[in-house]
Protein backbone atom coordinates (compact mmCIF):
# COMPACT_ATOMS: atom_id res chain seq x y z
CA UNK A 1 0.00 0.00 0.00
CA UNK A 2 1.27 3.44 -0.91
CA UNK A 3 0.50 5.88 1.92
CA UNK A 4 2.62 8.94 2.64
CA UNK A 5 2.67 11.82 5.10
CA UNK A 6 0.67 13.41 6.59
CA UNK A 7 -1.19 10.12 7.02
CA UNK A 8 0.19 7.46 9.35
CA UNK A 9 -0.45 3.77 8.80
CA UNK A 10 -0.28 0.76 11.06
CA UNK A 11 -1.70 -2.73 11.16
CA UNK A 12 -3.83 -3.84 14.06
CA UNK A 13 -6.84 -2.66 16.00
CA UNK A 14 -7.70 0.99 16.25
CA UNK A 15 -6.77 2.99 19.34
CA UNK A 16 -9.27 2.49 22.11
CA UNK A 17 -11.13 5.64 23.09
CA UNK A 18 -14.75 5.80 24.11
CA UNK A 19 -15.49 8.84 21.97
CA UNK A 20 -13.61 7.66 18.87
CA UNK A 21 -15.91 6.70 16.00
CA UNK A 22 -13.74 5.48 13.12
CA UNK A 23 -14.48 5.83 9.46
CA UNK A 24 -14.72 2.39 7.87
CA UNK A 25 -13.51 1.90 4.30
CA UNK A 26 -13.89 -1.24 2.21
CA UNK A 27 -11.94 -1.54 -1.06
CA UNK A 28 -13.12 -4.58 -3.00
CA UNK A 29 -11.83 -5.65 -6.43
CA UNK A 30 -14.39 -7.30 -8.70
CA UNK A 31 -12.40 -10.52 -8.78
CA UNK A 32 -12.74 -10.88 -4.99
CA UNK A 33 -16.29 -12.11 -5.57
CA UNK A 34 -16.81 -14.77 -8.30
CA UNK A 35 -19.72 -13.91 -10.62
CA UNK A 36 -21.75 -16.99 -9.65
CA UNK A 37 -21.49 -16.16 -5.94
CA UNK A 38 -22.30 -12.49 -6.55
CA UNK A 39 -25.42 -13.60 -8.42
CA UNK A 40 -26.57 -15.87 -5.61
CA UNK A 41 -26.03 -13.21 -2.95
CA UNK A 42 -27.88 -10.62 -5.04
CA UNK A 43 -30.78 -13.00 -5.53
CA UNK A 44 -31.25 -13.30 -1.76
CA UNK A 45 -30.21 -9.83 -0.58
CA UNK A 46 -31.36 -7.27 -3.17
CA UNK A 47 -34.63 -5.37 -3.00
CA UNK A 48 -36.94 -4.90 -5.97
CA UNK A 49 -35.26 -1.73 -7.15
CA UNK A 50 -31.80 -3.30 -7.11
CA UNK A 51 -33.03 -6.34 -9.05
CA UNK A 52 -34.58 -4.06 -11.68
CA UNK A 53 -31.39 -2.02 -12.00
CA UNK A 54 -29.18 -5.13 -12.31
CA UNK A 55 -31.40 -6.43 -15.11
CA UNK A 56 -31.03 -3.28 -17.23
CA UNK A 57 -27.28 -3.51 -17.93
CA UNK A 58 -26.39 -4.29 -21.55
CA UNK A 59 -22.83 -5.38 -20.86
CA UNK A 60 -21.92 -8.17 -18.49
CA UNK A 61 -18.89 -6.29 -17.10
CA UNK A 62 -21.17 -3.44 -15.98
CA UNK A 63 -23.68 -5.84 -14.46
CA UNK A 64 -20.88 -7.61 -12.58
CA UNK A 65 -19.60 -4.29 -11.22
CA UNK A 66 -23.09 -3.46 -9.99
CA UNK A 67 -23.57 -6.86 -8.33
CA UNK A 68 -20.20 -6.70 -6.57
CA UNK A 69 -20.61 -3.12 -5.37
CA UNK A 70 -24.15 -3.55 -4.05
CA UNK A 71 -23.56 -6.88 -2.36
CA UNK A 72 -20.54 -5.20 -0.74
CA UNK A 73 -22.81 -2.42 0.54
CA UNK A 74 -25.33 -4.83 2.05
CA UNK A 75 -22.72 -7.11 3.61
CA UNK A 76 -20.64 -4.32 5.18
CA UNK A 77 -23.71 -2.45 6.44
CA UNK A 78 -25.06 -5.66 7.94
CA UNK A 79 -21.82 -6.11 9.89
CA UNK A 80 -21.91 -2.53 11.17
CA UNK A 81 -25.64 -2.34 11.92
CA UNK A 82 -26.19 -5.85 13.25
CA UNK A 83 -28.95 -6.59 10.74
CA UNK A 84 -29.49 -9.28 8.12
CA UNK A 85 -28.48 -8.16 4.63
CA UNK A 86 -31.95 -8.61 3.14
CA UNK A 87 -33.54 -6.66 6.00
CA UNK A 88 -31.64 -3.45 5.25
CA UNK A 89 -33.95 -0.77 3.85
CA UNK A 90 -32.04 1.60 1.56
CA UNK A 91 -33.78 4.69 0.25
CA UNK A 92 -32.63 7.60 -1.90
CA UNK A 93 -32.84 11.35 -1.54
CA UNK A 94 -34.36 13.55 -4.25
CA UNK A 95 -30.83 13.88 -5.67
CA UNK A 96 -30.32 10.12 -5.73
CA UNK A 97 -28.01 9.73 -2.72
CA UNK A 98 -28.68 6.43 -0.90
CA UNK A 99 -29.28 6.27 2.86
CA UNK A 100 -29.89 3.48 5.33
CA UNK A 101 -33.39 3.86 6.77
CA UNK A 102 -33.24 4.41 10.56
CA UNK A 103 -34.95 1.95 12.88
CA UNK A 104 -37.18 2.87 15.82
CA UNK A 105 -35.08 2.42 18.94
CA UNK A 106 -31.78 2.48 17.05
CA UNK A 107 -29.58 -0.13 15.43
CA UNK A 108 -28.83 -3.49 17.11
CA UNK A 109 -25.10 -2.64 17.27
CA UNK A 110 -25.68 0.82 18.68
CA UNK A 111 -26.57 4.29 17.47
CA UNK A 112 -29.40 5.43 15.27
CA UNK A 113 -27.43 6.85 12.35
CA UNK A 114 -25.18 5.02 9.89
CA UNK A 115 -24.14 6.93 6.78
CA UNK A 116 -22.47 5.31 3.79
CA UNK A 117 -21.21 6.22 0.36
CA UNK A 118 -20.22 4.07 -2.61
CA UNK A 119 -17.93 4.57 -5.59
CA UNK A 120 -16.67 2.20 -8.24
CA UNK A 121 -14.18 2.44 -11.10
CA UNK A 122 -11.47 0.41 -12.84
CA UNK A 123 -12.74 -2.89 -11.45
CA UNK A 124 -12.83 -1.70 -7.82
CA UNK A 125 -15.66 -0.80 -5.46
CA UNK A 126 -15.03 1.58 -2.57
CA UNK A 127 -17.47 1.84 0.33
CA UNK A 128 -17.23 4.34 3.18
CA UNK A 129 -19.26 3.99 6.40
CA UNK A 130 -19.42 6.39 9.34
CA UNK A 131 -21.61 6.94 12.39
CA UNK A 132 -22.96 10.32 13.55
CA UNK A 133 -21.59 12.17 10.51
CA UNK A 134 -21.73 12.23 6.71
CA UNK A 135 -19.17 10.74 4.34
CA UNK A 136 -18.22 10.98 0.70
CA UNK A 137 -15.76 8.70 -1.10
CA UNK A 138 -14.41 8.32 -4.61
CA UNK A 139 -12.09 5.87 -6.38
CA UNK A 140 -10.48 6.37 -9.78
CA UNK A 141 -7.92 4.40 -11.75
CA UNK A 142 -5.09 6.01 -13.68
CA UNK A 143 -5.09 5.45 -17.43
CA UNK A 144 -7.57 8.01 -18.78
CA UNK A 145 -7.47 9.26 -22.35
CA UNK A 146 -5.69 12.65 -22.61
CA UNK A 147 -8.77 14.23 -24.19
CA UNK A 148 -10.94 13.07 -21.27
CA UNK A 149 -8.45 14.55 -18.80
CA UNK A 150 -8.53 17.90 -20.59
CA UNK A 151 -12.33 17.90 -20.39
CA UNK A 152 -12.20 17.16 -16.66
CA UNK A 153 -9.63 19.92 -16.15
CA UNK A 154 -11.94 22.56 -17.64
CA UNK A 155 -14.45 21.96 -14.81
CA UNK A 156 -11.94 23.00 -12.11
CA UNK A 157 -11.31 26.38 -10.50
CA UNK A 158 -8.65 28.51 -12.27
CA UNK A 159 -6.04 28.01 -9.55
CA UNK A 160 -6.49 24.23 -9.75
CA UNK A 161 -6.15 24.31 -13.53
CA UNK A 162 -2.89 26.21 -13.21
CA UNK A 163 -1.51 23.76 -10.62
CA UNK A 164 -2.37 20.74 -12.75
CA UNK A 165 -0.88 22.34 -15.86
CA UNK A 166 2.44 22.85 -14.08
CA UNK A 167 3.04 19.10 -14.35
CA UNK A 168 4.37 17.76 -17.66
CA UNK A 169 1.83 15.97 -19.88
CA UNK A 170 1.53 12.28 -19.17
CA UNK A 171 1.29 10.31 -15.96
CA UNK A 172 2.26 13.16 -13.64
CA UNK A 173 -0.38 15.54 -14.97
CA UNK A 174 -3.00 12.78 -15.03
CA UNK A 175 -2.30 12.05 -11.38
CA UNK A 176 -2.78 15.72 -10.43
CA UNK A 177 -6.05 15.96 -12.36
CA UNK A 178 -7.47 12.77 -10.85
CA UNK A 179 -6.36 13.69 -7.34
CA UNK A 180 -8.41 16.88 -7.63
CA UNK A 181 -11.31 15.03 -9.24
CA UNK A 182 -11.55 12.36 -6.53
CA UNK A 183 -11.46 14.99 -3.78
CA UNK A 184 -14.14 17.07 -5.47
CA UNK A 185 -16.33 14.01 -6.00
CA UNK A 186 -15.90 12.92 -2.37
CA UNK A 187 -16.76 16.37 -1.01
CA UNK A 188 -19.79 16.81 -3.27
CA UNK A 189 -21.08 13.34 -2.37
CA UNK A 190 -20.63 14.01 1.35
CA UNK A 191 -22.73 17.15 0.87
CA UNK A 192 -25.36 15.04 -0.90
CA UNK A 193 -25.08 17.18 -4.03
CA UNK A 194 -23.03 15.04 -6.42
CA UNK A 195 -22.51 16.71 -9.77
CA UNK A 196 -25.20 19.27 -8.84
CA UNK A 197 -22.39 21.31 -7.24
CA UNK A 198 -20.27 23.04 -9.91
CA UNK A 199 -16.66 22.00 -9.43
CA UNK A 200 -15.31 25.49 -10.14
CA UNK A 201 -17.12 26.94 -7.10
CA UNK A 202 -14.66 25.39 -4.62
CA UNK A 203 -11.00 24.47 -4.78
CA UNK A 204 -8.24 22.46 -3.17
CA UNK A 205 -4.58 23.26 -2.62
CA UNK A 206 -2.59 20.01 -2.67
CA UNK A 207 0.90 18.91 -1.72
CA UNK A 208 2.93 17.63 -4.65
CA UNK A 209 3.00 14.08 -3.33
CA UNK A 210 -0.20 13.61 -1.29
CA UNK A 211 -2.23 15.63 1.19
CA UNK A 212 -4.68 18.55 1.21
CA UNK A 213 -3.00 21.79 2.28
CA UNK A 214 -5.99 24.09 1.86
CA UNK A 215 -9.67 24.10 0.99
CA UNK A 216 -11.74 27.00 -0.35
CA UNK A 217 -15.38 25.97 0.21
CA UNK A 218 -18.32 27.00 -1.94
CA UNK A 219 -20.46 29.90 -0.78
CA UNK A 220 -23.25 27.65 0.51
CA UNK A 221 -21.03 25.67 2.90
CA UNK A 222 -21.63 27.26 6.30
CA UNK A 223 -19.44 24.88 8.28
CA UNK A 224 -16.59 24.61 5.77
CA UNK A 225 -14.36 22.60 8.12
CA UNK A 226 -13.59 19.20 6.63
CA UNK A 227 -11.11 16.37 6.88
CA UNK A 228 -9.85 15.00 3.57
CA UNK A 229 -7.85 11.83 3.08
CA UNK A 230 -5.98 10.76 -0.06
CA UNK A 231 -4.80 7.18 -0.50
CA UNK A 232 -3.33 4.93 -3.15
CA UNK A 233 -4.15 1.54 -1.58
CA UNK A 234 -3.03 -0.34 -4.70
CA UNK A 235 -0.78 1.05 -7.43
CA UNK A 236 -2.50 3.47 -9.81
CA UNK A 237 -5.80 3.40 -7.92
CA UNK A 238 -6.56 6.73 -6.23
CA UNK A 239 -8.97 7.07 -3.30
CA UNK A 240 -10.35 10.19 -1.64
CA UNK A 241 -12.47 10.52 1.52
CA UNK A 242 -14.33 13.57 2.84
CA UNK A 243 -15.95 13.86 6.29
CA UNK A 244 -17.05 16.91 8.32
CA UNK A 245 -14.37 17.92 10.81
CA UNK A 246 -16.55 17.34 13.91
CA UNK A 247 -15.24 17.52 17.44
CA UNK A 248 -14.10 13.94 18.00
CA UNK A 249 -10.55 13.33 19.26
CA UNK A 250 -8.13 11.00 17.46
CA UNK A 251 -10.22 10.51 14.30
CA UNK A 252 -9.01 7.66 12.17
CA UNK A 253 -9.88 5.41 9.26
CA UNK A 254 -10.02 1.62 9.27
CA UNK A 255 -9.26 0.35 5.77
CA UNK A 256 -10.33 -3.18 4.83
CA UNK A 257 -9.56 -4.85 1.52
CA UNK A 258 -11.49 -7.60 -0.23
CA UNK A 259 -15.06 -8.76 0.27
CA UNK A 260 -16.19 -8.66 3.92
CA UNK A 261 -17.01 -12.30 4.52
CA UNK A 262 -16.00 -11.76 8.14
CA UNK A 263 -14.39 -9.12 10.31
CA UNK A 264 -10.68 -8.80 9.63
CA UNK A 265 -7.76 -6.75 10.90
CA UNK A 266 -7.77 -3.37 9.15
CA UNK A 267 -5.06 -0.92 8.30
CA UNK A 268 -5.47 2.06 10.63
CA UNK A 269 -4.86 5.51 9.14
CA UNK A 270 -4.96 8.79 11.03
CA UNK A 271 -7.22 11.37 9.43
CA UNK A 272 -5.42 14.63 8.60
CA UNK A 273 -6.20 17.88 10.40
CA UNK A 274 -9.27 19.87 9.31
CA UNK A 275 -8.94 22.39 6.48
CA UNK A 276 -11.24 25.15 5.30
CA UNK A 277 -12.48 28.28 7.03
CA UNK A 278 -16.03 28.90 8.29
CA UNK A 279 -18.14 31.27 6.23
CA UNK A 280 -19.21 34.56 7.81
Amino acid sequence: MNVTAPQTLSAGPAPQHEAVVPVKLWLCPNDALPPAIAGVLAQHWFDEREHETAGRFLFERDRRQYLVSHTLVRRALALEAGLIEAELVIWRSSRGRPFLQPLPGGLPRGGDHLDFNLSHASGYSLLGIVRRQRIGVDVEGLGREPRALETILTTFAPEEQRWAAEAPPGRERERRVLRLWTLKEAYSKARGLGLGLPFDEFSFSLADDRGVLGFRPPADDLAARWRFLELEPVPDVLVAVAVPAGELPEPHVELYQGFPWARSTPHVITLPAPVGAPRD
